[in-house]
């Protein structure tokens, strides 16, 4: 390290403060020589130290990023849940203004048609079919026609 005194310049000779002087700057020298030589030593490992913290923190970075994307698709979901069930309550109360049916209605007419159609055609397998009866229309008597008079010239 450099010397310190208190009053170096007072208690040394031109010749002996010049000497201390250039030694002092040789000592400064050296210690930059020495500090850019670990720099350069130490800078590749430094550097690698700082890659692999970079991942170590883009790691923690992504996994925060996708547990808040999950958070977030989930509040989404929920409040798109929402929005179908108020949407389809609005449709139907305006579809039971105007008198439309429900579904579960047709269906159940659809099956009530069904059964009366079946019954409909087991009672018609069971009754005899009638034939109409046939309408003998009045015959007219048939006249006899007449020719024209044949004229002989």
């Amino acid at each position: 390290m450099v010397k310190k005194s208190d009053n170096l310049a007072g208690r040394l000779t031109d010749g002996e403060l010049a000497t201390s002087i250039l030694e002092s700057a040789n000592q400064i020298w050296l210690a930059g020589l020495g500090a850019f030589a670990t720099a350069q030593e130490e800078g590749s490992k430094a550097f690698d130290s700082f890659v692999k913290e970079g991942e170590r923190v883009q790691d923690r970075a992504k996994k925060a990023a996708g547990d808040k994307l999950d958070e977030v698709r989930e509040k989404a979901v929920g409040a798109w849940d929402k929005l179908e069930d108020v949407f389809e309550g609005r449709v139907s109360r305006a579809l039971r203004n105007l008198s439309v049916p429900h579904k579960r209605d047709v269906d159940s007419l659809t099956r009530r048609v069904a059964e009366l159609t079946t019954a409909v055609e087991e009672l018609s397998a069971k009754t005899p079919r009638v034939k109409p009866p046939v309408h003998v229309a009045a015959v007219k008597p048939k006249t006899a026609r007449t020719r024209p008079a044949a004229t002989h010239s």
